[in-house]
């Protein structure tokens, strides 16, 4: 894989049962680069490491007198000097292109998979992990997959020092043979501690970054508020901390640097005495002894590579845990409980259902049947529970706890078809729906069966005000509301504002089933009677299913269902239910519990007495 052929066409399907299996599975993805890398870095290393023989020759021809011992010297570091100069140039560019493309690759799997979810992502993982993991996280990954071939082509290279320096000169040979292992696992006991300080560190940073996230999302309510302050403190205290965490980490990691040339030092100084004491003594000659010293001293060169990979798998390690735990939701659960990966298309014959499934809408969870065709209003006392099953009637089983059951559409599970068919045939809006920067029209530029037209939507959604809002904005001065720009999320505009903008494009997909999930929170009762008019006519004859307790909307809804306890416990017309149901009536009319329960009390009484 080179740059040049990125994205991938298939980025693959991960290893997300730890950090440590991610990152093996990263590496494997890329063996072919990997290998290149690795053959690029021992001739860089190898060539590096030769260099003493091509002095040592020299040097013993002048010792010696004998030009063609100076002149072989000679050659071979002009040689050795050319294979560092191709090996550090090739290697830099291999290297370079594992970074990039392991990057790439889980930047690919991670936009693939918040894709999948959705607004359900944020809602199992915090937003600022998902930014951290986005940015930050990529980068460090991609150092430990292009640091490992480096850290191979190093222990070769080692290697090969030991075994020629004990063949060469068996002497000095064995002592550089116990030592160089000895300096390169020197770190090992620093290791555990600097690694836990690196995820402490990466902790934190997190923490900080979710926190700022959560601040400039909540600006406006900050200010209405006065607590920008307050906020702006707590983001200094814990951008306090990380920066706390960072020096005691950098510490950790100065140790080990400094480790790393104190005992090679250490090593030098032990060869060069023990061999000026075996070169007095006649047992080897100087050339050998200026061969061996410079082999020890260029030790320090892939002993930096050893150091280097320690530090890359400490930092890249939580970096690649927490990516793993982002891959590793899904918008289905497998019978024994784990993540399955339903994110590649489905086969034809699941393609063929997908266009066939069409009817009811069940959920086995609750209980609750929509039925086709129908404006359908659920009443649910818990909003986070009315959260959960706006997910879980788009496909999404919002809990583990719900097990393995899917929804189903005309009998049809909806978590055997295809992502693409699964969103075509059942389009959930969310509460806090998000609008995207652009023009009008782009944003109604949506995959839509094209049988609902723009204008009739933004009618339906009583977005009058907001098109003579844009045409004044118009910057071309046209008045043409459709091509003037909305700021991104909106900002620009009222939450009703945004909300019935984004009820409109999802009126425009005309899917066969719109789940809506409080549609009409951010608009007056006046507004709200207008939309859920409009959305009844446009919709008429489509499946539709609104989860509200506005009795304006309700009292339009063909039929409206009661989920109570996580349990559909009654159905009716919203007339009926709001005589015969006080459980319906609690929610609907906000009684409180007293309230409630005298209620309840008056009409056991009453019961009673017609009993008897």
């Amino acid at each position: 894989m080179q740059i040049h052929q990125l994205p991938y066409t298939d980025p693959g399907v991960p290893d997300v049962r730890s950090g440590t299996r991610f990152l093996i599975w990263l590496g494997r993805m890329q063996l072919g680069g990997q290998v290149r890398s690795l053959l690029w870095g021992l001739l860089l290393q190898l060539s590096i490491a030769g260099l003493p023989i091509g002095v040592g020759l020299a040097v013993q021809g002048v010792v010696d007198r004998d030009g063609g011992g100076l002149a072989l010297g000679c050659g071979v570091v002009v040689a050795l000097g050319a294979g560092i100069a191709v090996g550090d140039t090739m290697l830099h560019r291999t290297a370079v292109t594992n970074w990039i493309t392991a990057a790439a690759r889980v930047q690919q799997l991670l936009a693939r998979r918040t894709a999948e979810l959705g607004s359900l992502l944020t809602r199992r993982v915090a937003a600022g992990e998902v930014v951290a993991v986005s940015t930050g996280d990529v980068e460090k990954i991609g150092w430990f997959v292009e640091a490992f071939s480096r850290f191979a082509a190093a222990v070769l290279t080692l290697l090969a020092v030991c075994v020629g320096l004990v063949v060469y000169e068996p002497a000095l040979g064995v002592v550089v043979a116990v030592g160089v292992p000895a300096l390169a696992l020197a770190a090992l006991p620093l290791l555990p501690r600097a690694t836990r300080r690196a995820d402490e560190q990466r902790e934190k940073a997190g923490k900080a970054t979710e926190l700022a996230s959560d601040t400039v999302a909540g600006l406006r309510v900050l200010r209405g508020i006065g607590g920008e302050e307050l906020f702006l403190g707590r983001y200094r205290a814990a951008s306090q901390e990380v920066r706390e965490a960072a020096v005691r980490s950098a510490r950790m990691w100065a140790l080990i640097a400094a480790v790393q040339v104190l005992l090679p030092g250490l090593l030098l100084i032990a060869v060069v005495a023990y061999g000026a004491g075996l070169a007095l003594d006649g047992r080897i000659t100087v050339g050998a002894l200026v061969t061996v010293y410079g082999a020890v001293a260029l030790t320090h060169h892939p002993l930096r590579n050893v150091e280097e990979i320690a530090m890359a798998y400490a930092f890249s390690r939580p970096s690649a845990r927490r990516a793993a735990r982002v891959l590793a939701l899904s918008r289905v659960t497998d019978p024994s409980g784990g993540s399955g990966d339903r994110s590649r298309p489905a086969s034809n014959g699941s393609g063929d259902r997908a266009r066939q499934a069409s009817g009811d809408l069940y959920d086995p969870v609750t209980g609750l049947i929509a039925p086709a065709g129908l404006l359908t209003a659920v009443v649910c006392g818990d909003p986070d529970a009315a959260g959960r099953l706006a997910d879980r009637l788009g496909g999404h089983p919002a809990e583990p706890g719900d097990g393995h059951v899917s929804v189903r559409l005309g009998g049809v599970p909806l978590d055997e078809l295809s992502l693409d068919a699964a969103r075509t045939a059942v389009l959930v809006q969310d509460k806090e729906p998000v609008l995207l920067s652009g023009t009008l029209r782009d944003l109604l530029d949506v995959p839509s069966s094209g049988g609902v037209r723009p204008e009739d939507a933004l009618a339906a959604a009583q977005c009058g005000d907001v098109l003579d809002a844009l045409a004044q904005a118009s910057v071309d001065g046209d008045g043409d509301p459709m091509r003037t720009r909305i700021t991104e999320r909106g900002r620009s505009l009222s939450g009703g504002q945004r909300q019935r903008l984004a009820l409109a494009r999802s009126l425009v997909t005309d899917p066969e089933v719109l789940v809506l999930d409080e549609p009409t929170s951010a608009v007056d009762s006046h507004t709200e009677a207008r939309v859920a008019d409009g959305v009844r006519k446009l919709r008429s004859g489509a499946t539709t299913v609104v989860l509200a307790s506005s009795p304006l909307l309700l009292d339009l809804a063909d039929r409206v269902v009661l989920v109570h306890e996580g349990r559909a416990v009654a159905h009716g017309t919203h007339r009926a239910l709001l005589a015969d149901e006080p459980r319906y009536r609690a929610v609907v009319t906000r009684e409180t519990e007293e309230e409630f329960a005298a209620t309840t009390t008056a009409g056991l009484e009453a019961l009673e007495g017609d009993t008897a």
